[in-house]
């Protein structure tokens, strides 16, 4: 899972997070997005992963240099009870 941190919604323009507030479908869209099934490690992410949106996040780099698609990965590997949780610095946009 990628988690946008609380400073990534301010980079999205007040537009979108205007439909945001009605459009529920474009809400699921975005939000189903940032969850990739199971648990990933990072020695494990690089590379292209299928989102329960069924679109695919591009994951580059390793180590403490991490990116999906243009996000930078601020804190990896957070493992919880179903998920390992991966801290963004930008909210994920699907085509």
């Amino acid at each position: 899972m990628f988690a946008p941190v609380d400073s990534a919604f301010a980079k999205i323009d007040a537009a979108t997070i205007e439909k945001l507030k009605t459009d529920d479908a474009l809400l699921t869209k975005i939000l189903t997005y940032h969850v990739v099934p199971g648990q990933i490690s990072p020695d494990k992410i690089a590379g292209d992963q299928k989102s329960v949106q069924t679109g695919t996040v591009k994951v580059t780099g390793s180590g403490n240099v991490i990116k999906v698609n243009d996000a930078n990965v601020i804190c990896g590997g957070v493992k919880t009870a179903n998920a390992t949780v991966y801290l963004i610095d930008s909210v994920l946009m699907p085509a």
